[in-house]
């Protein structure tokens, strides 16, 4: 049996090699091929915010990087853990605390965004934030639902390196390429990493301390847009970020609107696997296409991927998810313009580029 699926698997193997010869269409391949795989067994198993395993494997393969290695690979395992575990415990121990909850957010927030300036890992600060954000809003309702979170987002990221060690083992790169080096982390104590990080800091805190003080669960994800936002704490990278977003997600919703629809006339399994894959070559191929255009699609995608889960939920709307995610990023790309202006107005920056 498992030499009938070797074969089957090299042949497979083989006959995509014939097909794609090049870089960008072996990227294109690998990312439908990855995507549609991870949709499939999502929502076939269907185990805890299971959709969230297609969404990160989209993220990771829309990247024009190599095969990760095993290390790698591990390393985003480990980090996914320990930025849950961080913020579990910040959200169980502190949260009875107010004004030491206060503090400590604070305080975590900053040694973030610095820890991410001195060249940290993204994922971890990224994986961190949401952790961090988010699960005290859920812990503040019950700590069960914020336990049972951290759970299912664990095991979706988890299992999103391996969908990603698949999608490379089934579509291997035409050359060997090397991973790109980064400019390795920074140790010491820096003062721009120090300057931007309280930056980022006091433009995230009060928005973060006013929805988690009075549980403003509703536009919860105006929060951690925000945070992702400032990440880089320029006035042009906050308002580009924001608009980017806002792009993709307008070009996601109308091309979700259709496949919604799609769905809906014919609610089998079998042909929703089939229209996605169709779905992500059609992505994939504008996402690696080198274009100006390109770099909306990815996030596009992503959009399309969240609106069309968020519909097939019980009573859901989907004109009503679309146009509650557009508000949601205008209000966080409104509050970042304001917030960094009012700032730079207080504390000029040379380095930053006015608008």
């Amino acid at each position: 049996m498992l030499n009938t699926v070797s074969i089957k698997i090299s042949s497979f193997k083989t006959w995509l090699h014939l097909l794609i010869q090049d870089q960008t269409s072996v990227r294109a391949v690998r990312y439908a091929l990855g995507v549609t795989i991870a949709v499939a067994l999502a929502y076939g198993i269907n185990w805890p915010l299971a959709f969230l395993m297609p969404v990160l494997t989209a993220v990771i393969l829309g990247l024009p990087l190599p095969m990760p290695s095993l290390k790698a690979g591990l390393r985003n395992m480990q980090s996914t853990i320990q930025a849950f575990a961080l913020g579990l415990i910040f959200s169980l121990f502190f949260l009875q605390y107010p004004i030491a909850y206060l503090f400590m957010l604070w305080l975590v927030l900053f040694h973030l965004y610095y820890y991410l300036n001195r060249g940290g890992s993204f994922w971890l600060t990224l994986m961190s934030i949401i952790a961090v954000l988010l699960l005290p809003m859920l812990a503040s309702s019950n700590e069960g639902l914020a336990i049972g979170f951290s759970f299912g987002f664990v095991l979706s990221g988890c299992l999103t390196v391996v969908m990603v060690w698949v999608a490379y083992l089934l579509v291997p790169d035409p050359q060997s390429t090397a991973f790109p080096q980064s400019p390795g982390f920074q140790r010491g104590y820096s003062p721009l990493a120090a300057k931007s990080a309280l930056k980022s800091t006091a433009v995230i805190y009060p928005i973060a301390s006013l929805f988690i003080v009075f549980n403003l669960t509703d536009y919860l994800l105006v929060m951690i847009f925000s945070a992702l936002f400032i990440l880089k704490p320029e006035l042009s990278a906050g308002k580009e970020a924001g608009m980017n977003s806002l792009i993709s997600t307008l070009l996601g919703g109308v091309c979700a609107m259709v496949f919604y629809w799609l769905i809906v006339a014919v609610p089998e399994y079998y042909f929703y696997i089939v229209l996605m894959l169709l779905t992500t070559l059609l992505f994939a191929t504008n996402i690696f296409s080198g274009q100006p255009k390109s770099k909306y699609y990815g996030s596009a995608f992503i959009a399309l991927l969240i609106l069309v889960n968020g519909s097939m939920a019980e009573g859901a709307s989907f004109s009503s998810l679309f146009f509650n995610r557009v508000l949601i990023i205008v209000l966080a790309t409104a509050y970042i313009i304001s917030a960094l202006k009012l700032l730079n107005s207080y504390f000029p920056d040379n380095r930053t580029i006015s608008t």
